[in-house]
C-alpha cells in the first residue's frame, strides 16, 4: 500500500505536475529555493490541512491537487459508513479558489475537510526538519512510549479522571454550600407543606371551575330548564302539542297531495326530538338541587387554588406541576447535603482511577527500557557512538488525564556525558540525529503506508549521511517512504530520484518534478556533491556512490 500518484494544477508556483510514485525509497532533491517542499505541501493539503488562498498560482483561479493511494483495507469500514466507495484505490482531492474556499472529495463525492484528516491519519506519518521540538512537550513524549508499549488504555484513564473530578467538585460545592443549602431546603419544605394542604390534582381545575360555575349559577339554570318545558309541553299553547297537530293536518291530507308525506315526516323527526328534550328536562329537574354546603366548600377550595396561584405567580393549572418541580429540586438538595454519601462517591470514583492509573504505570514502566534500547542502539549507527537515549519516568505532582506519570527523554550525546532532557542539547545535527533515531525506531507503530522525512537530515554529513541513506533505504523494504533531502549520499541510496527544478519562462516562474535515471541522476547527484560547476571528479565521485548503492541494493534482493 502507497501512495501511487499526485496530479497538482496551479499549485504554489506549479502550473501542471503529474507523477507517478514508486514504492521503496524515494530521494526528493533539488537546487536551494526550487520549492522541494511543495510535493508535501500538496499532499497535506489534500490530506485536510487548513486551505489558504496563498497557495494559488498567481493569476490562476484556483488550485486543484490530487492523490491517489492504495486503500488500506481497516480504512473500508470507515469509508462505507461514512458514503464513500471502498475499494482498492483512494482518490483525495481538494481545490481552494482566491477566496480561500475550499472544497473536497473523496473518491469522487464531496468530502468534510475533517474527513481528509482521518483518512490522512492512515496514509501519511510525516518528520519535518524540526520535529525534535514536538518531543519537548509531555503530551508528545507520553503519547510516543503509550504507542510504542501497544497501550489502549489512555481513554479509560481519562473517563476515570473526568469522573473523579466531578465527584470532587460536586463534594467541594456541598462542603462550602451548606448553609445556602439548609436554607433553599427549607424554603422548598415550607412552599411543598404550603400546596400539599390543597393536594392539586393534575387534571383537577379544569373540573373544580366547571362544577362551581354550574353551582354558582343554580338558580338561573333550574328557571331556564322550568321555562323551556313549559314552552314546550303546555298542554294547549306548548309546541310540542302544536307541532302533533300539524303532523296530523298534513297527514290527513296526504292521500291528496303527495307532497305533504315528506313535510309530515320531518314533523314526526321534530315531536321525536321535542319528546326527547322534555323527557331531559324533566330528568334535570328531578335531579338539580340548588345545594349551598356543596357550593361554599367550592368556594373554599376554589378560593385556595387561586390564593397559591397568586402568591407563586402561576396560574391555577400550573399549580400541580410546580408542586412537583419543588419535591424534584428538594431530592437533589437532598443529595447534594448528603456529604456522607458524595464522600463515599468520592472516594470510590478515587480508587477506580488510581487502580486504572497505576495498570497504565506499569505498562509505561515496561516499555520505557525497550523504547530507550532501540533508540540507542538507531543513534550508534547515526554516528553518536557511546551516545544514550533514556526514557525517564518520574510521578507527576498531581494526578492528571494521562495518569501517574511524567515521561521525560533524555539524551547523552557521548559516553561520558550525563543524560539531559532533550531540549536542553545544543547541537542542531545531533538533534536532527535523534529525531531521525526515534522517527526511524518507531516509524513501524502507525498504520501509515508512507513516510515522508522533510530534511530531517539536516546538519549532518560524512558517514553520518552514508547511514542515514542506508535507513531510509532499509525502511523503503517494508513502506513507501519518501525524502527531500540535501544528502547526495541519502539520494544515492534511493530506489526512485526525483529531482524540483525552476524554470524562469515567458509565462513566469514555474516549478517541475521530474524523474531522472542514469547519466541525469549520476548529473543530480554530482551536482549536490560539488555545486554547478562539475568535474571529471565530482561525475566519478556520483557515479561510484551510486553504484555502490545499487551493489547493496542487489545483495538486499538476493534470496
Amino acid at each position: 500500500m502507497a501512495l501511487k500518484s499526485i496530479t497538482l494544477r496551479d499549485f504554489v508556483i506549479v502550473h501542471q505536475l503529474d507523477l507517478e510514485l514508486s514504492p521503496g525509497f524515494t530521494a526528493l532533491t533539488g537546487e536551494t529555493g526550487a520549492g522541494k517542499s511543495i510535493l508535501i505541501d500538496a499532499l497535506q493539503l489534500a490530506l485536510g490541512e487548513r486551505a489558504d488562498s496563498a497557495v494559488v498560482r498567481e493569476g490562476a483561479q484556483r488550485t486543484d491537487v490530487c492523490a491517489e493511494f492504495d486503500c488500506p483495507a481497516l480504512l473500508h469500514p470507515w469509508l462505507q459508513e461514512a458514503g464513500f466507495t471502498a475499494d482498492e484505490h483512494l482518490l483525495l482531492r481538494r481545490t481552494v479558489d482566491l477566496q480561500g474556499k475550499s472544497r473536497a472529495w473523496i473518491n469522487g463525492v464531496p468530502a468534510t475537510a475533517t474527513q481528509l484528516r482521518t483518512v490522512g491519519e492512515h496514509l501519511l506519518d510525516i518528520h519535518g526538519q524540526h520535529a525534535w521540538q514536538s518531543l519537548t512537550r509531555p503530551d508528545a513524549v507520553r503519547g510516543l512510549l503509550d504507542a510504542y508499549a501497544g497501550i489502549a488504555m489512555q481513554n479509560e484513564v481519562a473517563s476515570h479522571w473526568a469522573q473523579w473530578r466531578a465527584a470532587q467538585k460536586a463534594l467541594t460545592q456541598a462542603r462550602s454550600a451548606q448553609d445556602h443549602l439548609q436554607r433553599d431546603r427549607e424554603r422548598l419544605q415550607w412552599q411543598i407543606a404550603e400546596v400539599e394542604k390543597l393536594a392539586p390534582g393534575d387534571d383537577e381545575w379544569e373540573e373544580l371551575n366547571a362544577q362551581h360555575t354550574r353551582l354558582t349559577h343554580a338558580q338561573s339554570l333550574l328557571d331556564a330548564a322550568q321555562e323551556a318545558l313549559k314552552l314546550l309541553d303546555a298542554e294547549e299553547t306548548g309546541a310540542l302539542p302544536c307541532l302533533s297537530r300539524a303532523q296530523e293536518q298534513l297527514q290527513a291530507q296526504e292521500h291528496l297531495e303527495p307532497a305533504f308525506k315528506n313535510l309530515s315526516d320531518a314533523l314526526i323527526s321534530s315531536v321525536a326530538h321535542a319528546e326527547e328534550v322534555v323527557r331531559s328536562l324533566h330528568a334535570y329537574l328531578r335531579h338539580a338541587d340548588l345545594d349551598p354546603q356543596s357550593l361554599s366548600a367550592l368556594d373554599t377550595r376554589v378560593a385556595l387554588w387561586l390564593t397559591l396561584a397568586r402568591r407563586y405567580k402561576r396560574t391555577p393549572v400550573e399549580l400541580p406541576h410546580l408542586l412537583q418541580s419543588w419535591k424534584n429540586e428538594l431530592q437533589v438538595l437532598n443529595t447534594a447535603a448528603d456529604l456522607d454519601s458524595l464522600e463515599a462517591t468520592e472516594k470510590k470514583a478515587a480508587d477506580t482511577f488510581n487502580r486504572a492509573a497505576r495498570k497504565l504505570s506499569q505498562a509505561r514502566a515496561q516499555a520505557a527500557p525497550r523504547l530507550s534500547q532501540a533508540i540507542t542502539d538507531a543513534m550508534q549507527v547515526l554516528g553518536m557512538q557511546g551516545g544514550r537515549f533514556q526514557v525517564a519516568l518520574a510521578p507527576s505532582a498531581n494526578p492528571a488525564a494521562h495518569g501517574l506519570d511524567e515521561v521525560t527523554f533524555l539524551i547523552a550525546a557521548h559516553p561520558d556525558a550525563t543524560p539531559k532532557p532533550i531540549g536542553k542539547i545544543a547541537s542542531g545535527g545531533e538533534l536532527s540525529r535523534i529525531s531521525l533515531a526515534i522517527a526511524v525506531t518507531t516509524s513501524a507503530l502507525g498504520t501509515a503506508s508512507t513516510l515522508i522525512f522533510d530534511e530531517v537530515d539536516s546538519g549532518v554529513g560524512g558517514a553520518v549521511a552514508d547511514a542515514v541513506g542506508r535507513l531510509m533505504r532499509q525502511l523503503g523494504q517494508d513502506r513507501q517512504v519518501l525524502a527531500v533531502t540535501h544528502l547526495p549520499q541519502v539520494a544515492s541510496q534511493a530506489h526512485q530520484h526525483l529531482v524540483v527544478s525552476k524554470d524562469h519562462g515567458g509565462a513566469g516562474t514555474s516549478s517541475t518534478v521530474k524523474v531522472v535515471q542514469g547519466e541525469q541522476r549520476v548529473t543530480e547527484v554530482a551536482r549536490m556533491l560539488g555545486g554547478q560547476r562539475l568535474s571529471k571528479t565530482t561525475l566519478a565521485h556520483a557515479r561510484e556512490m551510486l553504484g555502490t548503492a545499487h551493489a547493496a541494493l542487489q545483495g538486499e534482493q538476493q534470496p
